[in-house]
């Protein structure tokens, strides 16, 4: 029973998963019939090969969308199974009506409705009954053998799993093979042993699709046009275009390189090293490294004499030129090894002293680089041009 229901739930999952697909524009559904024929196997544990015996079966199909179809599909014919000790065979018929889901693993997969061959997944349930066991009545088995040997009530559930390859199903007909495996209930074979029954068929199909309409002919009949006789020659001027090598002027461009120059200065408070206030200067030195890519620049730190020691001077410039370059780096994504930083502490005062102690400009960095940018300018240029040009000439009509 466990795996009943676990079969039941794999079913419904996946009928839910696939009827979420949309319909496709080139695709419609359509209703099928069809009839097919082949081999039946009931497991037991008697020689397989004398197990084998035949099966036919007959559906009526429908395809929902390019995934998802169900099809209603009766299989019988004849079983057989034995019994050991001695080894002895016998013959029953059976019939088993399903409605099965179908899942076009092909169609799930790709958009190309027009293959040869389709692969489909496919499961159901139904019924199974089975009749005339003379032939097991006839071995004279003791009950514990065959226990339902004489029961008339072999109704039986079936539950189905199978694979099937289809060949175009944008044809009107088409070919199958279909491989199932159907579990059912103890009785089917008319002994127990307290576990389902299996039975194996393999089946070759033909079947036939309603809804495909072949391409309508064109048979409207085809009238022939009556050329008219041209009218006499008559000498005439005319007037045509011909083409013209002629030289003209052009304007074209004509692009050169120039040097550019960055030159900035940033001014800072008493021992303070931090850029906040220095956006617009970041900004327009990231914007010279982006132009100028392969161009490196120098940033060089300072400090004044007016305020501080030598000592702390020399911290002092150097953080401030180690900073801007940490914020070109991390703020604006600039290349670390085309920043070249120096600090000069307060030996070098590239401003003049000045009286306050709180404006001295010696408080800085200054940066340096040179670039290169595209100057585009215009020419006038002389080159020969083909033009058309109207010349008469005689000529007969």
């Amino acid at each position: 029973m466990k795996n009943k229901r676990l079969f039941t739930l794999a079913t419904a999952a996946l009928m839910m998963a696939v009827t979420a697909q949309a319909q496709t524009s080139d695709w419609k559904s359509y209703t099928y019939v069809e009839a097919q024929g082949g081999l039946q196997l009931t497991a037991t544990q008697m020689n397989f090969g004398k197990l084998i015996t035949p099966t036919a079966a007959f559906s009526l199909g429908h395809y929902f969308t390019p995934v998802v179809g169900a099809r209603l599909h009766v299989n019988g014919w004849q079983a057989k199974s034995g019994v050991k000790n001695p080894d002895q065979y016998y013959k029953w018929n059976y019939i088993t009506p399903d409605l099965d889901l179908m899942i076009n693993l092909s169609n799930l997969f790709s958009k190309n409705y027009d293959r040869f061959l389709n692969v489909i997944l496919l499961g159901g349930v139904g019924l199974n009954y089975a009749w005339d066991n003379d032939e097991l009545k006839a071995l004279n088995l003791p009950a514990y053998k065959a226990p339902l040997a004489w029961d008339k009530n072999r109704l039986s559930h079936n539950l189905r799993a199978g694979l099937r390859l289809e060949t175009n199903m944008q044809k009107p007909l088409g070919l199958s093979l279909e491989v199932n495996a159907n579990s059912l209930d103890d009785r089917f074979n008319s002994k127990t042993n307290d576990a389902d029954d299996w039975m194996f068929t393999a089946m070759l199909g033909v079947n036939f699709r309603f809804g495909h309409k072949a391409a309508k002919k064109d048979f409207t009949p085809k009238v022939a046009l009556k050329m008219e006789e041209p009218a006499p020659a008559t000498a005439t001027a005319i007037m045509e275009e011909i083409p013209v090598v002629k030289k003209v002027m052009e304007r074209r461009p004509v692009v050169s390189k120039e040097k550019v120059n960055l030159h900035k200065e940033v001014f800072y408070d008493v021992r303070l090293s931090d850029n906040d206030g220095h956006a617009t200067t970041l900004k327009e030195v990231a914007q010279f490294m982006k132009d100028n890519p392969n161009s490196k620049i120098q940033v060089v730190g300072y400090a004044d004499k007016v305020t501080g020691n030598a000592k702390l001077n020399v911290m002092y410039a150097k953080r401030r030129a180690e900073q801007f370059k940490a914020d070109l780096v991390e703020k604006y994504g600039c290349n670390a090894a085309n920043i070249l930083i120096d600090s000069k502490g307060d030996t070098v005062q590239p401003f003049p002293n000045d009286i306050d102690p709180g404006n001295n400009r010696n408080r800085c960095v200054i940066v340096d680089g040179e670039g290169t940018r595209e100057v585009t300018t215009y020419k006038d240029v002389e080159v020969e041009k083909t033009v058309m040009e109207k010349v008469e000439r005689k000529a007969t009509e």
